[in-house]
């Protein structure tokens, strides 16, 4: 990929995480990415094109897959750590602050899905290993899915509510919050009736 294009992808994407689609125009996008407005035009079809070319990179996408969630021991509290920690350290406050800023009526319908396939991953993924849990017989049974679906809202929450307001609403520190969050999923999970 040319330099020039890359520069247009980084200042749209910097620009929607800052101020939203819709506030974000082609002229504050060359602007930032220091190109003639026309030449945005040249190397893509829309503002909507740039978008959804990003999300093809690394950079712009975190890239929550199942198979970040493999590192698994089989011991319930180093396994939900292990699951907060990896969404943790890819869904960062940039990439809250962006997914918000594409919630645009006028694109959401394209970026829903690519968005969506994040919490897919989790949920799935922590549904099938809550069931594998069961049956090596270490933990009861219940409804994995509404069980997974807790824990990765525990897991968002906090990284929206971070990436929101930093350290405003509450000082407690990632690693304290996976800690003290894994040993109340631990004890609800073991001791469901």
């Amino acid at each position: 990929m040319d330099d020039t294009k890359q520069r247009i992808i980084d200042a749209t994407m910097s620009l929607v995480r800052d101020k939203g689609y819709v506030a974000t125009t082609t002229k504050d996008i060359a602007r930032l990415a220091q190109v003639n407005e026309s030449t945005i035009f040249r190397k893509f079809n829309s503002k909507k094109d740039i978008v959804l070319y990003a999300f093809q990179q690394e950079q712009w996408n975190p890239n929550i897959t199942p198979d970040i969630f493999q590192n698994i021991t089989w011991d319930l509290k180093t396994d939900l750590a292990m699951y907060m920690e990896n969404y943790l350290e890819r869904v960062t406050a940039d990439f809250v602050k962006l997914s918000i800023g594409l919630r645009a009526p006028q694109i959401y319908a394209e970026t829903a899905p690519l968005i969506m396939k994040i919490p897919e991953a989790f949920i799935k993924s922590l549904t099938n290993y809550l069931g594998q849990m069961y049956l090596r017989g270490k933990i009861p049974h219940t409804d994995f899915e509404c069980m997974a679906m807790t824990i990765f809202s525990s897991t968002f929450g906090f990284a929206f509510l971070k990436a929101s307001f930093g350290d405003k609403l509450s000082t407690v520190q990632q690693q304290d919050y996976i800690k003290n969050s894994v040993a109340i999923f631990v004890d609800g999970i073991l001791n469901f009736e």
